[in-house]
């Protein structure tokens, strides 16, 4: 079989659809499985992608099976799954380490890349020593050379302690695509192009040109933040109402909705596999602790003995979904048929009032409530239309509020009070 012709160099690009790829002398090389071979004889020719500080990543070996993988899709009756290789950015964070968690158990093979910025190397240590593990210490705002059969594109500072703190790395101003040359290239030269390289759209520009150099199928986690107030509640999945100029007009909802339009133009015009996720708020073990966010502050509060800090008068709504129902929302978009966007939340909605007495019932009934002015823009309902999701995922949150806070109560515990021996606690589904 004459196959040598399908071999190449790969070196990283930033041109969405450019079909020939620069060459580096600082991209190492390697041999990517020919996307026209066979799958019998697909493991003949996978080399593991080692890479070293040359290439911008500091490789971090925890492990190096190498599992022959297809792009996902529906499996015949009868036939076993093929283990897959699949990259997930931002998986030692709170939700990407669940995710590798459930990769991990169907028996794929998962290379885990992040940065550390809001991720923790304490919620993937219980997979070192798997040889179907690996974790890279790396930002996607570089390039990377991997072969793998799907990404899933969680690198993002999600919390809003975290995206204020460094806006440039989470928000993408309009002059990034304006800069753009000919070639699809951010002209390296440019002064203003060092400081579009930190920004969260670079890095999905990353990942969908090693999805399109490889064939590889990308799910990008939005936010239901790209929705801002909605006028319409529960918000569709197209609807919106934002403020582009507000103060909490939300640096990460601008940059979502840019990555979205990302990656649907590499889905249209470069026939990228893709998949959209628009995540609602979500709860669970291994949340930051200080991050800003409502649920994690109310826990953190009422074990510290402090009071429960509402803003506004308190009747603002939100939904909450347990990590775990998340995770089952991902994996079934990531393995079906349909690109979306999709709304994964739970449809249960609670006022700030109601889900801190929620957090009282469960960790201390004597908890004082403190009010104080509510924030700019800040939406008034939040709850998701699932409907699409039910139809054509077959996915619903099973997890009440009331089941899966205990699982987050006791995590925070362990880890506000000085248990820093990781129990490795994962998501259990708990049913309803």
């Amino acid at each position: 079989m004459a196959i040598a012709s399908a071999f190449f160099r790969l070196a990283p690009v930033l041109s969405p659809f450019s079909s020939s790829p620069a060459s580096s002398a600082a991209a190492g090389s390697y041999l990517p499985v020919p996307r026209a071979v066979d799958s019998r004889f697909r493991s003949a020719y996978e080399r593991d992608p080692v890479m070293d500080g040359s290439a911008g990543v500091l490789g971090h070996r925890l492990g190096g099976g190498m599992l022959a993988g297809a792009t996902g899709g529906k499996i015949p009756l009868g036939l076993k799954r093929k283990s897959m290789r699949i990259v997930v950015t931002g998986g030692a964070g709170f939700v990407g380490s669940h995710l590798v968690d459930r990769l991990m158990e169907r028996g794929d093979s998962v290379i885990v890349v992040d940065n550390f910025f809001t991720g923790r190397k304490e919620n993937v240590m219980h997979h070192f020593g798997n040889p179907r593990f690996e974790l890279i210490r790396h930002d996607v705002v570089e390039p990377l050379l991997l072969e793998v059969d799907q990404i899933y594109h969680l690198a993002c500072p999600a919390s809003p302690v975290h995206y204020k703190f460094n806006p440039v790395k989470t928000i993408i101003s309009f002059f990034s695509i304006l800069l753009l040359d000919a070639n699809g290239m951010i002209p390296s030269s440019s002064l203003t192009s060092r400081l579009l390289h930190k920004t969260n759209v670079v890095g999905t520009l990353n990942m969908l040109g090693l999805a399109k150099r490889v064939g590889a199928r990308f799910l990008l986690t939005s936010t239901s933040e790209v929705y801002g107030d909605p006028l319409q509640h529960p918000g569709g999945d197209l609807l919106g109402n934002v403020n582009p100029i507000g103060k909490c007009s939300k640096l990460l909802r601008r940059g979502k909705r840019t990555a979205e339009t990302l990656t649907m133009d590499y889905h249209r015009g470069a026939n990228v596999e893709v998949r959209i996720a628009r995540i609602f708020n979500t709860y669970g073990p291994r949340m930051c602790i200080d991050d800003g966010r409502v649920v994690s502050n109310f826990v953190a509060q009422a074990l510290r003995k402090e009071p429960l800090t509402v803003y506004g008068d308190g009747k603002q709504t939100r939904s909450f979904q347990y990590v775990s129902d998340l995770v089952e929302g991902l994996m079934r978009l990531m393995e079906g048929e349909h690109v979306g966007p999709f709304n994964l939340g739970n449809p249960g909605e609670f006022t700030m009032l109601e889900l801190a007495k929620v957090v009282q019932e469960t960790i201390d009934p004597n908890a004082k409530i403190e009010f104080r002015p509510n924030t700019q823009d800040d939406p008034h309902k939040r709850k998701p239309d699932i409907t699409k999701a039910k139809e054509k995922l077959g996915w619903e949150p099973t997890v009440p509020l009331r089941k899966g806070l205990p699982h987050m109560v006791s995590d925070f515990r362990k880890r506000i009070f000085g248990d820093h021996a990781d129990s490795g606690e994962t998501a259990t589904n708990t049913s309803s």
